[in-house]
């Protein structure tokens, strides 16, 4: 069974072994207090583990422990596989960053944008340019969430049965001619809002592939980097790795809440957002085929200036996410000096990060407190894996700045 492994000392790779003893006790605190169940923790160095913990349970009331193939939800990590998925079609010359989406959606061909109003009174207007392939890579194409509660097209979007960003019980086809039937919150390329955009972009990827996305992404993505346990389903025989799922409650502790139906048979609806799970082997692979740039074990899927491309910032005029973001929900300070690429965030400022980082230092997170970063400067690769949807709980500024400690040179 592929499981992720320490590889050389971290004191071989400039990284020193008190400050990684200090990062996996701040966490343990946390485990202490009952505000996380358990978690994983690796730090890589030039492509090799130099730092792996597990600490705590993946099943508090089964007494399970959090294990190295232990198996979790990583919701929008899925979304950097979905661009990765868009870009080899890109270098196919199957799909292009600047196509209409209506090319390939026909419910898209004509996007109407939100001016006035709410509900049956909305009132809008035809986009003056079309809706186009980068900006759902960018999130900048004027979709939404229904959660975020702070304009009048997330209240549509919540009307039309699309609190989880799913039509209950339809597919991603439907589903994405749902979206396509809203009007969008802005005109595309002109603000940032974090949205639905990888589904659609799924779709795009099933149209111009002619395959459904798990059957692209295994055999694309996951056969030839060697993923074995990242898809849209755990196998039966696989179910007890997965972790379960938390839910922060206002006291601070943690609860068991509904996640992903990943057991059992395959989902009716394969979310390019945030559908998959995956072991801490497969993101290291997947880091590290990022980090190598398209390259892994001799197999290469992308041009190193296509993996460029995807972790360069495409914010117009070097915006941040906080500048160029279009709502509340995304002032706020963790996104000073961080832009946006192809999927994936980039930090373009180092100066005004929230904690300390290096410059093109790139990566996302899921919303059960999953995340992975790649710093090329310090050719430094982390990731974290736990099992929280959190309301107060913000553990990344810590874990950036306790790695940024342990880094020597």
């Amino acid at each position: 069974m592929a499981q992720l492994r320490q590889e050389v000392d971290p004191g071989e790779v400039g990284l020193d072994v008190k400050a990684l003893d200090r990062l996996d006790q701040h966490f343990a605190h946390y485990v202490d207090e009952g505000r996380l169940p358990g978690y994983l923790v690796s730090v890589s160095r030039g492509g090799r583990v130099a730092h792996l913990t597990t600490h705590g349970h993946r099943d508090l009331a089964a007494g399970l422990p959090v294990e190295a193939d232990t198996l979790y939800r990583i919701y929008s990590m899925t979304k950097p596989v979905t661009a990765v998925a868009a870009l080899l079609l890109v270098e196919e010359g199957r799909l292009s960053l600047d196509d209409p989406v209506g090319r390939h959606i026909p419910a898209f061909a004509d996007p109407q944008v939100y001016v006035s109003g709410s509900g049956a009174d909305t009132r809008t207007r035809p986009a003056a340019g079309p809706l186009l392939i980068r900006h759902l890579m960018t999130h900048t194409a004027g979709l939404t969430f229904a959660f975020y509660h702070s304009h009048p097209v997330d209240a549509l979007y919540r009307e039309a049965d699309l609190e989880s960003s799913v039509v209950p019980g339809s597919n991603l086809a439907h589903t994405v001619d749902v979206y396509a039937s809203l009007p969008l919150q802005f005109e595309p390329g002109t603000q940032w809002n974090y949205s639905v955009a990888s589904n659609v972009l799924g779709r795009v990827i099933e149209v111009v592939s002619g395959q459904p996305l798990d059957t692209f992404f295994a055999e694309r993505i996951f056969g030839p980097l060697g993923m074995p346990d990242a898809g849209f389903r755990v196998a039966d025989e696989h179910a007890g790795r997965l972790s379960e799922l938390y839910g922060e409650k206002d006291d601070g502790g943690i609860e068991p809440i509904p996640g992903l139906p990943l057991r059992g048979g395959r989902p009716r609806f394969l979310s390019g957002s945030g559908g998959m799970a995956a072991s801490a082997y497969d993101i290291h692979r997947f880091s590290e085929f990022l980090r190598r740039r398209g390259e892994l074990d001799g197999v290469r899927l992308l041009a190193p200036g296509t993996v460029d491309l995807m972790t360069s910032n495409h914010l117009p005029g070097g915006a941040d996410l906080r500048a160029f973001g279009s709502r509340p929900a995304h002032d706020e300070p963790g996104n000073d000096g961080v832009g946006f690429g192809l999927g994936v965030s980039v930090v373009i400022d180092p100066e005004r990060t929230q904690a300390p980082t290096g410059l093109g230092t790139y990566g996302w997170s899921g919303v059960a407190s999953t995340t992975f970063w790649v710093d090329p400067s310090r050719d430094v690769s982390v990731q974290f894996m736990t099992q929280v949807r959190p309301k107060t709980l913000r553990l990344f500024p810590d874990l950036r700045r306790l790695v940024h400690e342990a880094i020597t040179d």
